[in-house]
């Protein structure tokens, strides 16, 4: 037995004790065997793990249905329009979930081994994978009501029995931590009578049991199935929630981890080029939990606190608290990295900013997001009080007024800088489809649905999308442009590798400023971002930051020189939300792409 499936073992043990893990072993070690024969060059490492990611890897979010065009399979028209529109800008594609569902766009998954019919079939997401780098959303911690697995449930049938979290109503769980205000355990029908069932995020998303073992085989099949059709970096959503223990808080507790940890040593078994990648919308020391201890759990962990804290950022023209949080990044080994985000289909979290920014900081960030047309959702606080849990907004609207009349120009550098700050950080940047395309809110969306959400999820039909991103007067095609261009400057530095060192510099609040420096160190660059609608001038001893004052600098993004002074310093002036990245040319790049 190697050490990968040692670990899985001794997972099962730890979840389940001896007797029951000796018992079940068996089923894993022989689904295990039947992936490996059905794909045996998977489990060769294509890489060394510390070089599966590159400064060349950048992920798009999207939904399957998120370009539309008549009489065309949505998957396939959202291949080609991507391929035409992106080429190979953007390597990797994150497809939300695909799967038949019931609710939450996606999140109440009725099939998780099924394409929904309506957007295609798995073909049309193998020949996605074909050019693009393929992450699949693992929807593991609950399933639609609607479910086969449910239904069985609901006749008594085993195992799917044993599936679902059963719990008697005058069971105390006043201590399990809440994402919503909705009710946690929900009455069904069942052949034996009624039982009440967990339902963490609402009464058509059932949670299952990992408590039994049947069940975590179940899940480990089906992403081995993913990874069969094409997966190479697996989502796990909601992950912090899925182990059930009364008289706790049901949040990442100690068999969460190891349920973690055994997936992640069954994929280095049979494939080891596979990356998991956790979300938990928690607070940041929590959510950095999921790395393990760099070697033993997720790759990469989603970076909730960058979000809400950019934002906080620009609200107040003051990167302080930005600078801060920054400053203290970090993760255990060269084999994990952020997944860093500043949009995504679900809104702003705001549970990542306790300990950072006070309540009443938090209050004025979502009262600032209801004056710009956003909704806010809340959650039940441990001391009964609603309080704001996220922001449902369109990213471009969360940084500009709707109704403020700026002219356009400004509000698209506002809106740039902060995704200049996403791209220019340590880890991998996913970008939501909407933030790439400068979306506005659509309010019609959530009067159609009565759902805080879809204001972020509006889908787009082809022709009206290419003719927006065609025309220069518009946001679409002025965000776009640049967007590209940005993300080919940083593709083309090393110094944006995701595990590239990072020193944040203090150059007052309304500069965030930091220094990118390869892992080979062959290349540093300086990134100045302004996040206030002043023009701000500082002088930077080069020597002093750390850069090679000897050789000559390039502003990457303008693709201008840069001069020093005699004492080699430069005074660098940035605009109002202003852009500087600051470096020598990388050897494979003689000039910076061209600004469109």
């Amino acid at each position: 037995m190697n050490n990968h499936r040692r670990k899985v073992q001794d997972g099962l043990a730890f979840l389940y004790g001896p007797a029951a893990a000796q018992h079940v072993w068996p089923q894993f070690a022989a689904a295990l065997d039947a992936f490996h024969r059905a794909q045996p060059a998977l489990a060769q490492p294509s890489v060394p793990p510390d070089q599966r990611l590159s400064e060349r890897d950048v992920v798009l979010i999207t939904y399957g249905d998120q370009i539309q065009a008549p009489g065309e399979q949505p998957l396939q028209t959202l291949a080609a329009t991507l391929r035409e529109l992106i080429g190979d800008t953007i390597n990797t594609v994150h497809i939300l979930p695909f799967y038949p569902y019931s609710s939450d766009d996606g999140f109440s998954v009725i099939d998780y081994k099924q394409v929904n019919p309506a957007w295609g079939d798995w073909a049309d997401v193998r020949a996605l994978g074909r050019d693009y780098r393929m992450m699949f959303d693992g929807v593991i911690n609950h399933i639609s009501q609607h479910s086969a697995w449910f239904a069985a449930f609901k006749r008594g049938e085993e195992p799917y029995a044993r599936f679902f979290v059963v719990v008697a109503p005058d069971v105390d769980l006043s201590a399990v931590v809440r994402p919503r205000t909705l009710p946690l355990l929900t009455p069904v029908a069942t052949v034996d009578g009624v039982k009440h069932v967990w339902t963490t995020f609402s009464a058509d998303q059932i949670d299952l049991n990992y408590g039994e073992p049947e069940l975590l085989l179940a899940i480990l099949e089906v992403l081995l199935f993913y990874v069969s059709q094409g997966a190479r970096l697996i989502r796990l959503d909601a992950i912090g929630f899925m182990w059930k223990e009364p008289g706790t808080s049901c949040i990442h507790l100690p068999q969460t981890h190891r349920i973690i940890q055994l997936l992640r040593a069954a994929l280095d078994d049979v494939a080891p080029d596979v990356l998991l990648v956790t979300e938990t919308n928690v607070p940041h020391q929590e959510n950095i939990s999921y790395f393990g201890d760099g070697y033993n759990e997720a790759q990469m962990v989603y970076n909730f606190t960058l979000p809400p804290l950019t934002l906080h950022a620009f609200q107040t023209g003051d990167a302080t608290h930005l600078r801060a949080w920054a400053s203290t990044l970090h993760t255990p080994s060269p084999q994990t990295t952020f997944f860093n985000f500043m949009a995504s289909h679900d809104g702003v979290g705001l549970r990542p900013l306790e300990g950072i920014l006070p309540r009443a900081a938090v209050t004025a960030m979502a009262e600032r997001v209801l004056a710009h047309g956003g909704r806010v959702n809340y959650r039940t606080a441990t001391d009964g009080a609603a309080v704001p849990y996220e922001l449902n907004i369109v990213y471009f609207d969360a940084l500009n007024d709707p109704q403020a009349g700026e002219p356009v120009a400004i509000q698209v550098a506002r809106f740039l800088t902060s995704q200049a700050i996403l791209l220019s950080l340590p880890g991998v940047p996913g970008i939501y489809v909407h933030s790439l395309f400068g979306s506005r809110n659509w309010h019609e969306g959530v009067e159609r649905t009565g759902q805080n959400r879809t204001i972020n999820r509006r889908k787009f039909q082809r022709d009206e999308l290419l003719a927006e991103l065609a025309a220069p007067e518009c946001v679409a095609h002025q965000v776009f442009t640049r967007y590209l261009h940005l993300i080919r400057v940083r593709t083309g530095a090393p110094a944006f590798h995701p595990n590239g060192a990072m020193a944040v510099l203090d150059l007052g609040p309304a500069l965030f400023a930091h220094i990118r420096t390869a892992p080979d160190g062959a290349q540093r660059v300086l990134c100045v971002h302004n996040v206030t609608n002043q023009a701000q001038t500082v002088t930077i001893d080069l020597a002093a930051a750390g850069l090679d004052a000897a050789a000559p600098l390039t502003d990457l993004v303008a693709g201008e020189s840069v001069t020093l002074d005699p004492q080699a310093r430069v005074r660098l002036h940035v605009p109002a939300y202003g852009v500087r990245w600051l470096g020598r040319l990388a050897t494979e790049a003689a000039t910076p792409p061209a600004l469109p």
